[in-house]
């Protein structure tokens, strides 16, 4: 399946508020998406001044900020985006689904793998901040506001600050 064709299933799953097909170009976190894809490519052929300039383009523009070095999934949506930003080391997997203000971000200077790998099928709520070498694991919830400092197994959901574990 092509990558359009991904996102207007994505958005159709995930925003009741979507009518036509022809939406998906206004959606922020498609152009986002797409753009990291031309900087992805830079970056893989070590261009890596033009990734990061495409890079800061598109967080201009969309207020998404997907650093060139991340590993992006297919299906991820991004509810009207304006203050993600997704750091270079961090891993997503497959379906998904990220609200605004979301952080997947590193805590310090470490070297290596410094952000999260958050895996399928996962939901983070608006404004969570999930941060360092930690692990989301697949089917979890991340609650609004959470501060996730610690992994978070498979099929539960956190929230509160910092991040527990509320439901198995």
């Amino acid at each position: 399946m092509g990558f359009i064709r991904e996102q207007i299933q994505s958005i159709k799953n995930n925003d009741p508020a979507f009518k036509r097909n022809i939406e998906v170009f206004l959606y922020p976190g498609f152009k986002a998406q797409y753009r990291f894809k031309i900087a992805k490519f830079f970056h893989n052929r070590g261009h890596q001044l033009i990734a990061r300039y495409i890079s800061e383009k598109t967080r201009k523009k969309t207020g998404i900020e997907i650093h060139p070095g991340a590993q992006i999934g297919k299906g991820l949506f991004i509810d009207h985006g304006m203050g993600v930003v997704i750091g270079e080391t961090a891993i997503v997997g497959d379906n998904v689904t990220m609200y605004h203000g979301v952080t997947l971000g590193g805590t310090g200077k470490e070297k290596g793998k410094r952000h999260p790998t958050i895996e399928d099928n996962v939901f983070i709520g608006t404004g969570a901040k999930i941060l360092g070498n930690i692990t989301v694991g697949r089917n979890s919830k991340i609650g609004a506001n959470a501060v996730i400092l610690e992994d978070v197994p498979p099929n539960c959901t956190a929230v509160g600050v910092p991040g527990r574990i509320t439901k198995k």
